[in-house]
């Protein structure tokens, strides 16, 4: 089974959602991260962390506030965010990485 560290270790772009399922503006970003996936396919893989039932996870990646994307690839954060998004700022944040070639 795959974990966490082995996602976020791998050579694509990972966009992991730190978010609670009591956070309003968590909610609100669920649907703009389905039309991010649905827009970008395989360029980019997305995984939702709930910070209640994974603490350790999220303290290890210093979450405070929820929600914060975060875009790691080959275990690099290369960009972070908190807060609520939506689609056209969040696709404009990640084009500069995903132009990028993997190392």
């Amino acid at each position: 089974m795959e974990t966490f560290n082995d996602v976020i270790a791998g050579p694509g772009p990972v966009l992991v959602d730190f978010y609670a399922t009591w956070c309003g503006p968590c909610k609100m970003m669920h649907p703009v991260l389905e039309q991010v996936k649905a827009a970008l396919g395989n360029r980019l893989r997305i995984v939702k962390v709930d910070v209640d039932r994974h603490p350790d996870t999220a303290a290890a990646h210093g979450i405070q506030t929820v929600p914060t994307l975060v875009l790691v690839r080959g275990g690099e954060v290369l960009w972070r965010q908190s807060g609520y998004l939506s689609r056209p700022d969040l696709m404009a944040a990640l084009d500069p990485f995903l132009q990028q070639p993997a190392p």
